[in-house]
C-alpha cells in the first residue's frame, strides 16, 4: 500500500475472492437497503444457499430490531475468520477502476482508501473529507459493535468528487482496455452488472493522484465556488455510507485514544476506510429522494392538526385524487410553500408548509418529525428509497408515508461549503437497486 498525503488517499492492499468463486452469490447489495422489505433478504439469501458470500458477512439493518443481534454479529465473525483461514481471499495492491450497468446507464468510480485523519462527519465541519447530510448519531452505536474487532472490511460506502471536466476517472475510462480485468458479472435479484479493472500502471495512478491534486488546490477551489481566499478545501463529500464511514472514525478515534504509543498506530490499517470515489457528474449518478414512512402512530393522534400548530398554522391540506397526482405536484414545486407528499389509508394528499426553518422540504419535515416522535407520536420512523416503497408502507393502518422532492446533484458541494450538512437522509444516489455491492475487502488486524 502507498500513501499519498496531499489528497489523503491510500493505494491499497485489497481482498478479492478466489478466482472459481460464483461472484453473482459472493456480491450483496449494501446493508441499509430495503430496510423494511424482509422479503428481499430472504430472496436473496435463498439465491446465495451455502456458497461463499458477502450476505454471510454483514448486517443487514433490516434485522438489527431482532432480540439477540449479538448472536449474528458474532456468526460474521465467524464466517471472515473461516473465509480468511480457508483461503478464500486473494490479495493485490492497487486501486481498482469499477464500471456499474443498470439498464442504459453505467456508472463510474474508483476503489481506493481515505484517511479517515481527515474525515469529520460533524455540522459545520472544514476538514477534507466532510458528511453531505446530518449523521443519525444512534445508528452508529451498533454498527460499531460489527466493525470493532473485524477481521476486514467490506465498503458500500461512495464518496463524491465535484469533477465536471471529468479529470480523475475519465482516463481510466478512455484506458480501461489496457487494464487488468478483474471480474465481470450480472448481479443478483436484477441488479445489472459490475466489472472492475486494475489500476497498476504507476502512470494511471499518478495521472489519478495529480487531478485530485489540481481539485484539492486551494485557489483554484475558492475560484470555482466564489468563496473567499483561505476557504477550507473540501475534496470528498459523502455520498452513501455515510454512518458506515463515521463508525470507522469512530472506531479509528477509540483505537488512537487507547494505544500506548499514539506515534505508533498512526500506521494502523484503522486510520483508513476502502471507498468507491464517483464523480457527481457522472451521467448515471441520478439523486432520488429519500422517503419517511412513521409507524405505529399513537391513538388519537392527529398528525396534520398538530403540523399545523407546529409551524403556526401556516400550513395547508389539499387531498389528491390518486398517488400520481400528489407526486407530480410534490415534483414540481419550487420554493415556497413546500410540498409534501401524504400516503395514509384513507388515500393520498400535499400538506403544504409556508414556514421558514429550512431551505429544503425534507428539513421541514423532518424538524416537526423529530419532535412529534420526541412527544410519543409514533413508534418508529424509516428512511425509504422509492415512491412504491412508501406508498405501500404509508398505506397500512396506523402508518403514514411521505413522499419528498429530490433536490439537484448540482448543488451539494456549495451547499455543504456554505450551509454545512443537509438535513440527514435527504438524497439517495440512484434507487435501492442501483446502491453499491459488496465485492472487494481489506484486512483491518
Amino acid at each position: 500500500m502507498r500513501n499519498h498525503d496531499s489528497i489523503r488517499l491510500q493505494v491499497p492492499d485489497i481482498l478479492l475472492p478466489k478466482p472459481g468463486t460464483d461472484l453473482a452469490k459472493w456480491a450483496v447489495i449494501a446493508c441499509d437497503q430495503y430496510t423494511s422489505e424482509p422479503q428481499y433478504w430472504d430472496k436473496a439469501a435463498a439465491f446465495v444457499g451455502r456458497a461463499p458470500s458477502t450476505l454471510n458477512l454483514i448486517y443487514p439493518e433490516v434485522f438489527l430490531h431482532e432480540p439477540q443481534p449479538e448472536v449474528r454479529i458474532a456468526r460474521i465473525r465467524e464466517s471472515m475468520k473461516r473465509y480468511m483461514a480457508e483461503g478464500l481471499f486473494a490479495g493485490r495492491e492497487g486501486c481498482i477502476y469499477v464500471e456499474r450497468t443498470t439498464g442504459d446507464k453505467t456508472r463510474h468510480g474508483l476503489v481506493a482508501a481515505l484517511d479517515l485523519e481527515a474525515y469529520d462527519f460533524r455540522k459545520g465541519s472544514s476538514a477534507l473529507i466532510r458528511a453531505s447530510e446530518g449523521t443519525i448519531l444512534d445508528r452508529i452505536p451498533p454498527r460499531v459493535r460489527i466493525r470493532e474487532g473485524a477481521p476486514i472490511e467490506l465498503p458500500h460506502i461512495m464518496v463524491l468528487i465535484d469533477d465536471p471536466a471529468d479529470t480523475v476517472l475519465g482516463p481510466l475510462t478512455r484506458s480501461k482496455s489496457k487494464l487488468p480485468k478483474l471480474y465481470d458479472f450480472e448481479l443478483m435479484l436484477g441488479s445489472g452488472e459490475l466489472a472492475g479493472y486494475h489500476v497498476a500502471d504507476p502512470e494511471m495512478e499518478a495521472g489519478v493522484v495529480k487531478a485530485l491534486e489540481v481539485l484539492a488546490d486551494p485557489a483554484a477551489f475558492a475560484a470555482r465556488y466564489g468563496l473567499p481566499a483561505g476557504t477550507p478545501v473540501l475534496l470528498y463529500a459523502m455520498g452513501d455510507g455515510n454512518h458506515s464511514l463515521a463508525t470507522a472514525k469512530t472506531i479509528w478515534a477509540k483505537t488512537k485514544e487507547s494505544a500506548p504509543d499514539p506515534r505508533a498506530v498512526l500506521n494502523s490499517p484503522l486510520r483508513y476506510a476502502l471507498v468507491e470515489l464517483v464523480n457527481l457528474h457522472d451521467e448515471a449518478l441520478l439523486f432520488e429522494a429519500i422517503h419517511r414512512v412513521v409507524f405505529d402512530i399513537a391513538p388519537g393522534r392527529d398528525l396534520p392538526a398538530e403540523a399545523a400548530r407546529f409551524f403556526g398554522g401556516k400550513t395547508r391540506w389539499e387531498k389528491a385524487c390518486c398517488v400520481h397526482v400528489m407526486q407530480e405536484t410534490v415534483d414540481e414545486q419550487s420554493g415556497l410553500p413546500h410540498k409534501i407528499g401524504v400516503i395514509t389509508k384513507a388515500g393520498a394528499g400535499v400538506l403544504e408548509i409556508d414556514a421558514a426553518g429550512s431551505n429544503l422540504p425534507v428539513g421541514t419535515l423532518q424538524n416537526f418529525l423529530d419532535e412529534f416522535k420526541k412527544s410519543g407520536g409514533f413508534k418508529d420512523i424509516d428512511y425509504v428509497h422509492g415512491a412504491e416503497p412508501v406508498s405501500a408502507l404509508g398505506a397500512k393502518p396506523g402508518n403514514m408515508g411521505f413522499y419528498l422532492p429530490a433536490m439537484r446533484k448540482e448543488d451539494l458541494f456549495k451547499t455543504v461549503i456554505l450551509d454545512g450538512a443537509l438535513p440527514r437522509k435527504t438524497f439517495s444516489m440512484g434507487e435501492a437497486w442501483e446502491k453499491r455491492f459488496y465485492m472487494e475487502a481489506r484486512k483491518l488486524i
